[in-house]
């Protein structure tokens, strides 16, 4: 099969960039990836706080450390630089290095809780985080963070996985991507004090029949390598998340280059590693037979994916 070049132009789906607006109040914004902030003014979690985004030489033939620039410039946009407002809790998706790199740093800094596995934990450990802020998850079980409960459900990473297996011994960067292997992968199914939920899926994998009897009204679905599986798969995935969860709503995450930083626009991920055009066709399809609404976040905007829905 011939090897299709370059990305897709992220233009063609300009229309798919119309999350509604968060007017006050509780909001989600997409970071990049999969980081999402999930507040509403007084308490606030995050996925991932992956703001690095190391160079793909440096991903494939160096060594990774937390960027801490990139971080601080991150954090002051979003109003949790020094003498800000504090973070409840930083929750990564699973521990590849897109993922988790940040994540301990990005606690320390805001006095919020590491909240995963252990694989997560030893992420922390390595950056010397205290270890009362670190909070290990029993799956199933729910744990409160401010105004937000946090329940982690068991999930899997999308095949293939380049950096299977658990990190058993504190990762002190710098380090080999390597070392970032994918531990634990979660389904984070979020409630507010409002009543509202929502899933952060993070990875487009799933564990057949992991979410049955979950419900959110809203799912952030990651989707990076989906559009290289075959058609089957992709119907899966969103039969056993978005389906299964009952969501009205999906907003697409972990399609942007993350080799690149944030200080530049987002574009696609190259053909290479990836087939966006593929994904929202399925998706595209699916969602309207289902009659859910399917969106691509916009960078650093506040968004309300729960706008409209009753």
């Amino acid at each position: 099969m011939r090897l299709k070049l370059g990305r897709p132009d992220l233009q063609q789906y300009a229309d798919r960039f119309d999350v509604p607006a968060a007017d006050g109040g509780l909001a989600v914004t997409f970071l990049g990836v999969a980081s999402l902030l999930v507040d509403d003014g007084e308490s606030a979690v995050m996925t991932d706080g992956f703001f690095s985004r190391p160079s793909l030489p440096t991903v494939l033939l160096g060594r990774l450390a937390p960027d801490a620039a990139r971080i601080d410039a991150a954090l002051d946009r979003l109003g949790f630089g020094p003498g800000g407002r504090r973070l409840d809790a930083v929750a990564p998706v699973h521990t590849h290095f897109d993922h988790v790199m940040d994540s301990a740093v990005v606690a320390a800094q805001t006095g919020a809780v590491l909240v995963g596995g252990e694989s997560a934990a030893n992420v922390g450990r390595g950056a010397g985080l205290d270890p009362t802020r670190i909070a290990l998850v029993t799956p199933g079980r729910p744990q409160a963070f401010g105004a937000f409960t946090l329940t982690h459900v068991e999930s899997s990473h999308c095949p293939p996985d380049r950096f299977p297996g658990t990190i058993d011994e504190p990762v002190v960067p710098p380090v080999r991507t390597g070392a970032y292997r994918c531990g634990q992968a979660w389904s984070i199914l979020v409630e507010h004090a409002s009543g509202r939920t929502a899933l952060l899926q993070g990875s487009a994998g799933f564990v057949e029949g992991a979410l049955a009897g979950r419900r959110a009204e809203v799912a952030y679905l990651g989707i990076g390598q989906l559009g290289v599986m075959d058609e089957g798969y992709i119907r899966a995935y969103w039969a056993e998340t978005v389906e299964a969860v009952g969501a009205r709503r999906v907003v697409l995450t972990h399609w942007d280059d993350f080799f690149r930083g944030l200080d530049l626009p987002l574009r696609a991920l190259p053909h290479a590693g990836d087939d966006l055009g593929v994904t929202m066709r399925v998706l595209g399809e699916l969602a309207r037979a289902q009659g859910v609404a399917l969106h691509l976040p916009t960078l650093w905007r506040r968004e309300d994916p729960w706008s409209g829905l009753s």
